[in-house]
């Protein structure tokens, strides 16, 4: 029985269309009618009812389905722990992060830990802030990084950095008065997971003519700042290489103030390779 066959029977199971399993697949349709059919007689039974271009899963296949994923998680756990065994690494350590994190702080750090523990497989889960804790509680990761605070009894969590929130502007600007900031451009908002409610009512108490414009990433905020489209209010550490390379400034508040970020790491279950990396990931931010 070939592998491929069951990651075809999968997907094929999901679509009920093998045209569209076909394309999820990048295969050609027949290549995808083939596997369904060497599949089938290898097991000596119809998984699929077919109805014109439509297809379901016949009782045989339903029965069949989760076997397959079962089978087929642990042919790919066991290729991956195989490869990490051949390239030097006997432990394996996966981190889901914030998209804000992984693209600010995290970078640095990672290298460093990375050449600090060359033996162990570090995998990165880049998700959602608020996604980071399911992927902790689900067990699809050992540690996780984000800014949002976390409130399951079931996970021991920490505060690893509580940092200032500043007003970032573009650097070529002239204006260091943040009213005149905020009248000469828009804001940008809703870039991070907690501050910006409470954040946004005090700068419209402050300022009622404002005009906002809503951008949910952090990247592209710093890239619209850059070309002169708004400024906003950012984590100190999100714009720290952007403020070294002159790329970006800082605006003194007057009337407005400022929330702090807090970066959180969480865990579930206690090994030595979270151990190591939160040692190390704590000790570089105090740094």
């Amino acid at each position: 029985m070939d592998f491929k066959w069951l990651k075809t029977f999968i997907v094929a199971a999901q679509c009920e269309n093998f045209r569209q399993a076909s394309e999820q697949l990048f295969l050609t349709q027949p290549a995808v009618t083939n596997h369904i059919q060497k599949l089938e007689q290898s097991l000596q039974c119809a998984l699929f009812i077919r109805k014109g271009k439509t297809v379901t899963l016949s009782a045989e296949g339903h029965r069949f389905l989760p076997i397959a994923k079962t089978m087929l998680a642990q042919y790919d756990d066991g290729l991956q722990s195989f490869h990490a065994w051949r390239f030097g690494y006997d432990k394996q350590l996966t981190i889901a992060v914030a998209p804000q994190i992984a693209s600010s702080i995290l970078p640095a750090i990672l290298k460093s830990f990375m050449q600090h523990e060359p033996t162990i497989d570090v995998h990165l889960n880049v998700v959602n802030s608020y996604d980071v804790v399911h992927e902790v509680l689900q067990g699809k990761a050992d540690v996780g990084l984000t800014r949002t605070e976390l409130t399951q009894a079931s996970l021991h969590y920490d505060v690893a950095l509580e940092e200032a929130v500043v007003l970032i502007a573009p650097f070529d600007t002239t204006i260091t008065d943040e009213a005149q900031l905020l009248k000469a451009y828009r804001l940008i908002t809703h870039n991070h997971p907690v501050y910006w409610d409470d954040l946004l009512a005090d700068v419209q108490r402050a300022y009622p003519t404002v005009q906002t414009l809503k951008v949910n990433q952090v990247e592209v905020t710093k890239k619209f700042i850059e070309q002169g489209l708004g400024v906003s209010y950012l984590p100190h550490s999100m714009v720290q290489r952007e403020l070294d390379e002159q790329q970006l400034k800082i605006i003194p508040p007057t009337r407005i103030n400022l929330p702090t970020s807090k970066t959180y790491t969480a865990t579930k279950v206690v090994t030595p390779e979270t151990t190591a990396f939160l040692q190390f990931f704590n000790a570089a931010l105090r740094s």
